[in-house]
């Protein structure tokens, strides 16, 4: 096999605390030639943190695809039609050879870690990712993820020997597989993530009466999955949590506000005044009005 001595060099870029490796021409001839690892392999890596003024503009693509996973911060991605916002606990698989512009945020910069890849094998398993998601994903911070990060990284910067090559994209592999499948490695998580997220968008829209078919389209499930979901979750039906949630909000309109009841009831979505009343009661115990006073005498 070939080998090549302790050669790795960080490269700076001028962002504090920054780790950066790139592998120069002549190691990336060594793995082309390693029929184990040349479908899949990296070419630079890094983690920037806290990356005040980071921002690349590829106007031709890149020959390479690129992974970005924000931990910290936030900052955009813009291919052509389209710009995503990479906030913390998310990730983005850039295609090769298209346009792009990534940044971080001014107010907040994002803190990053980075790889591109390529090979056969690349293209197969990205192939998975955009054909059924193709768009940002949402992960949970997982420390053994930045930790899988940092064995690839210390292997390549110890050596460049081919085994060591040779580990550091297999590992890499595995890397990238895990946020390509994470949903399908682990589905408890996206059942729950279903939830949450259709909860903070009932949260967002309160003034609205949602349907249940609304709500389920907004998670891109059928009604009969959607609502199997949320009631193992929550114990309740979509329908019926999203009442409570008026109800809640309401009651701090009545506690906090000198709103009477139409106004909250337009506030909330609801047509009907005494079908807000009507359901108020039901969930309460007693009716808006008598909540109202009943607190201010309080």
């Amino acid at each position: 096999m070939n080998s090549v001595g302790n050669i790795s060099k960080k490269i700076k870029e001028g962002f504090i605390g920054q780790r950066m490796i790139v592998l120069p021409p002549n190691i990336k001839k060594i793995v082309l030639r390693n029929a184990l690892i040349n479908r899949f392999y990296l070419t630079d890596m890094g983690f920037y943190p806290h990356a005040v003024n980071h921002d690349r503009e590829r106007k031709a693509g890149c020959h390479q695809y690129i992974l970005l996973y924000c931990i910290e911060g936030k900052g955009t991605i813009s291919l052509p039609g389209n710009t995503i916002e990479l906030l913390p606990n998310t990730f983005f698989i850039i295609p090769r050879h298209v346009p792009h512009h990534y940044k971080s945020s001014q107010e907040d910069p994002w803190s990053i870690y980075w790889v591109h890849f390529m090979g056969e094998a690349a293209d197969l398993l990205t192939a998975r990712y955009y054909e059924d998601k193709g768009s940002l994903v949402s992960i949970p911070y997982d420390e053994k993820r930045m930790q899988d990060f940092e064995e690839i990284f210390s292997l390549l910067e110890s050596s460049f020997d081919e085994k060591q090559l040779e580990i550091a994209n297999i590992k890499l592999f595995n890397y990238i597989s895990s946020f390509v499948y994470f949903k399908e490695i682990n589905p408890s998580y996206q059942d729950d993530d279903v939830v949450s997220d259709s909860i903070a968008f009932m949260k967002r829209n309160l003034s609205r009466m949602l349907t249940l078919e609304q709500l389920a389209k907004q998670q891109h499930l059928s009604v009969s999955q959607y609502s199997r979901l949320f009631k193992t979750k929550m114990g309740s039906s979509p329908n019926q949590y999203f009442s409570q949630l008026k109800i809640q909000k309401s009651c701090q309109y009545l506690y906090f506000s000198d709103r009477n009841i139409k106004e909250i009831c337009a506030e909330l979505g609801f047509q009907d005044p005494y079908y807000f009343s009507r359901l108020f009661k039901k969930l309460m115990g007693k009716s808006p009005a008598f909540y109202k006073n009943q607190h201010k005498k309080s």
